[in-house]
């Protein structure tokens, strides 16, 4: 006789005298139930705790294979935001672009897709699961952003970086829900670095790489060659990523038990089967929009957030200014100072990445309970003062034109601040709404990718207007504010606020 782990509803509780023995998990609420032909509803769920099946239960091989592959994704998609940053006026010039508000849309186009793909995406990949929404985005972020090397017209090139962009959006709005899937929260700080830092480290290095093309090849080479590099990723992906959404695997395997047993009424605890298709998609399709309106910890993350990575790209916008227009560099020279970001963003992913999961123990042991994702919290003050005292060396350091060392060590020193604050967040955002980690990443990362979006458009402006120090001193003294005052925020009444909202749920509620 074949057996199988269930779960009895309420209903069944009077059957369960037919039961044959206990599970081997020792639950008091597992049951091992013969499978006959009788057609009873019956619950499946998972095995035991220790389940194979369960990606909380994976190996950390496995869980890390998932991890880099969704983080490679992550960082090739803003490698293509940024690596036309360079090549702005040669494309400019191509297409007889003379406004610089339509020659910066050319770069920030892309970003606005990417702010608007999270809406539909993140609830997609919690109906249907995440490897085939991420995968089938992928391919049309590949054919768009291979396309734009062929355009001939401004036109062409704004559609293609659009639709580019909304293929592209894919990882970051199911990359946080790829990590609550398979990470406990105890484990989850290392992975969410890793992952966290490519929306940043794509962006530093990509004007590298364009800069370079641009001067000894041909602009148009640097879609071709992301491309080839996103081809690679998607050959491995479809190779080794594998379904990590507890609904969908528990879906799969109701069906084949179905199949199996000839019994049609076996469900899983995340069926609705008194909803229509249409009801489901709009009910998850509407979902990231109620959650940014109605979660004010959402709010108060999306606005941080939002604002530091807008200052990331205003900062990317001003480096042609800055290095070409007043050191005189050439554009591949000039490129190499991207690197001060990256080394920045590397450094605060060791510093982060090691110290988030002991500071979250630590707490947890302090306070004496299981955990809390106020205690993600803390790191986000050091990151919120170098944020501006970066900001405010590289400014003032490239307005008095000093050696070009020093502003390489504002930038790296508001790159460190940015990625610390940024994992930070995110982290938080994974452990408080964890079974819909992927419509909460999406509309944080819509908030910030509308800023990325947006801010560059204005920063030949408040350049002309301040200048370079104190133009990048506004900025920093905003930043200054927002980061002594979010933190206090969500630690006074973060758990105020998650308690009170439907989306909250504890470890696990992805999974298990």
């Amino acid at each position: 006789m074949t057996y199988l782990f269930l779960t009895p509803s309420r209903e069944d509780v009077h059957s369960l005298q037919e039961t044959e023995q206990r599970s081997v998990a020792g639950s008091e609420d597992t049951f091992l139930i013969p499978l006959t032909n009788d057609h009873e509803p019956k619950l499946v769920t998972w095995s035991s705790p220790n389940d194979p099946l369960n990606p909380l239960n994976w190996s950390h091989a496995r869980k890390w294979s998932a991890t880099l592959l969704v983080s490679c994704f992550t960082f090739i998609s803003p490698v293509s935001s940024t690596m036309v940053a360079p090549a702005l006026n040669e494309i400019a010039d191509d297409f007889n672009i003379n406004s610089d508000i339509e020659r910066y849309l050319v770069m920030s186009i892309f970003l606005l897709a990417y702010a608007l793909g999270p809406f539909i995406l993140a609830p997609l990949s919690e109906m249907y699961g995440r490897v085939v929404v991420l995968q089938s985005a992928n391919m049309v972020y590949l054919l768009f952003n291979t396309v734009c090397g062929f355009a001939t017209s401004r036109e062409q090139m704004l559609a293609f970086r659009f639709l580019s962009g909304l293929g592209g959006s894919a990882p970051q709005a199911i990359g946080g829900g790829v990590l609550s899937d398979c990470w406990r929260k105890n484990e989850r700080g290392t992975a969410s670095a890793v992952y966290g830092v490519m929306p940043f480290l794509g962006p530093a290095i990509g004007p590298i790489a364009g800069g370079y093309l641009t001067q000894y090849m041909s602009w148009r080479w640097i879609f071709w060659i992301v491309s080839m590099a996103d081809a690679l990723v998607q050959i491995l992906a479809f190779l080794f990523l594998r379904e990590t959404y507890a609904p969908k695997i528990l879906a799969m395997k109701k069906k084949r038990l179905q199949r199996e047993t000839g019994n049609d009424l076996l469900y899983t605890e995340y069926d609705e089967p008194d909803r229509t298709f249409p009801q489901l998609l709009r009910k998850n399709l509407v979902r990231p929009f109620r959650m940014l309106f109605t979660q004010p910890a959402i709010q108060a993350i999306a606005l941080y957030r939002g604002y530091q990575y807008g200052l990331m790209y205003l900062v990317l916008a001003s480096f042609p200014t800055v290095w070409e227009g007043r050191y005189d560099q050439p554009k591949g020279t000039a490129s190499l100072n991207y690197i001060s970001l990256g080394v920045g963003f590397v450094i605060g992913l060791q510093f982060c990445g090691r110290l988030i999961d002991i500071v979250y123990e630590r707490l947890s042991k302090y306070y004496g309970d299981t955990g809390r994702p106020e205690y993600r919290i803390p790191l986000m003050i050091p990151g919120g003062l170098l944020v501006p005292i970066g900001l405010f060396i590289y400014g003032w350091t490239a307005e008095y034109k000093t050696h070009w060392i020093f502003p390489n060590i504002g930038a790296c020193l508001f790159a460190i601040g940015l990625i610390i604050c940024f994992q930070c967040c995110q982290t938080y955002v994974i452990d408080a709404y964890t079974r819909y980690a992927a419509s909460a990443t999406g509309v944080t990362a819509f908030v910030r990718t509308m800023a990325g979006f947006s801010f560059p458009l204005f920063a030949d402006s408040l350049y002309r207007a301040l200048g370079l120090g104190w133009g990048n001193s506004l900025l920093g003294f905003v930043s200054l504010g927002m980061g002594l005052v979010a933190p206090v925020l969500l630690w006074v009444w973060g758990e105020w606020m998650r308690a009170k909202s439907p989306y909250c749920a504890g470890e696990g509620s992805s999974a298990v």
